[in-house]
């Protein structure tokens, strides 16, 4: 018998049973779209990740003190005042890896102006610290080196700052706020850059010299870190190993001596978050696969019960001259017609799902593997599982067959 012809009685056999056919796909198309959902989900988040994550830059290093143990306890890493101004010097005067260089203190209070008040962070930072974190400037200008040298009492303020504090929207720039009962001048306001994907508000920020918040708000010598930025991404492991030697030279450890201090890059951090979430889909995915293990084992429950009613149709045909083979291809034929036809619901499911996902505000990304992946999948579940029946129907002797009550 024809490939054709097989084709055309699976069909016949699938519609005679349109139902329980349903039935049979349902399964298919609940994991089907399960697992697509599951992997766009995943992809979604990593992209979502990696996109925020480059809002910050993708070649930005920092650089923390290090934990020291002292008397065999391990001491808090933003204890260490392990980070000082001739680093800082030192970096700037040796740099060859890398372009941008900033200290960068931090303090979280309340700003206030009139009778409006917010909490909010102060970053001190240096004239390069919007190029590594790759914020701009929409309105009035950035503090100068001259205000560095000074401690001058100037900042710059994020919107959400602006919003809290100017609700009647009249212009902040030049307008004098105060930050733990320090004044500081507002000469500019930086452009939005809205939540990250962690949910913290970008905007809530203040930026001032570092020299102003180490002198006058911390009373402190020593920097909470350095942000340098690598010349390119790829360059990024030259300007970590770079970095190293510049820090233990000024530190003066020698040998085996270990390093009081860390260094981080971004694109550690994304490899780290990618990993992750990777890992996360990967179990979503898993979970979600075993709807398709059931599916299959339904198809093959199925399968066998057609098997069973159709003993005497199966008796005629191979006393009519069709082979053991026919018969099997015919029942593997009407099992994979099945688990792809549920495959392709499944993917339309998935679709919607993925749809629906993302007006919720899910990043939802469907990747095109995934339903090649789910398409493959499919045909080896209706091959599995049609196998045994297909086998079974095969085997029979065609005279018990005709005879089957």
């Amino acid at each position: 018998m024809s490939i054709l012809n097989l084709f055309k009685v699976a069909i016949r056999a699938i519609f005679s049973n349109k139902f329980r056919s349903f039935l049979s796909m349902l399964g298919i198309i609940i994991g089907v779209a399960a697992v697509i959902i599951m992997m766009a989900i995943g992809q979604g988040s990593k992209e979502s990740v990696r996109a925020n994550l480059s809002q910050m830059g993708t070649n930005v290093i920092t650089i923390r003190p290090g934990a020291e143990t002292r008397g065999g306890v391990r001491q808090d890493p933003s204890a260490m005042q392990t980070l000082k101004q001739k680093d800082y010097e030192l970096i700037e005067r040796n740099k060859k890896y890398v372009t941008y260089v900033s200290p960068e203190v931090t303090s979280s209070g309340q700003a206030i102006y009139g009778a409006n008040n917010t909490t909010t962070s102060l970053y001190g930072a240096g004239l390069d610290y919007l190029n590594i974190r790759l914020w701009k400037i929409e309105d009035g200008t950035f503090f100068t080196e001259d205000d560095i040298r000074k401690s001058s009492k100037v900042c710059v303020v994020g919107k959400t700052v602006v919003n809290e504090l100017f609700p009647d929207g009249g212009d902040p720039v030049g307008k004098t706020i105060r930050f733990k009962s320090i004044p500081l001048r507002i000469v500019g306001i930086l452009k939005s850059k809205g939540y990250n994907s962690w949910g913290m508000d970008q905007d809530n920020v203040m930026i001032s010299p570092y020299t102003t918040v180490m002198k006058r708000i911390l009373a402190q010598t020593y920097y909470s870190s350095i942000n340098c930025s690598a010349i390119t991404e790829e360059l990024t492991d030259d300007a970590i190993a770079e970095l190293t030697n510049i820090l233990r030279e000024s530190h003066e450890l020698k040998g085996e001596a270990v390093d009081d201090f860390t260094i981080r890059s971004q694109q550690e951090m994304m490899e780290t978050m990618s990993s992750t979430m990777d890992t996360i889909t990967i179990i979503l995915v898993v979970a979600a696969a075993f709807s398709l293990l059931v599916a299959g084992i339904g198809i093959m429950n199925i399968m066998l019960v057609s098997v069973t009613e159709r003993t005497k149709e199966i008796g005629l045909r191979m006393s009519v001259g069709a082979r053991g083979l026919d018969i099997s291809n015919q029942f593997l034929i009407e099992s994979i017609l099945i688990s792809l036809t549920g495959g392709v619901l499944g993917v339309l499911v998935g679709w919607l799902g993925t749809l629906l996902c993302s007006s919720f505000g899910l990043p939802a990304t469907i990747p095109l593997w995934s339903i090649l992946v789910s398409f493959a999948v499919c045909t080896l579940i209706g091959v599995g599982f049609g196998y045994f029946p297909a086998q079974k129907a095969a085997r029979m002797d065609p005279i018990e067959a005709i005879r089957y009550e």
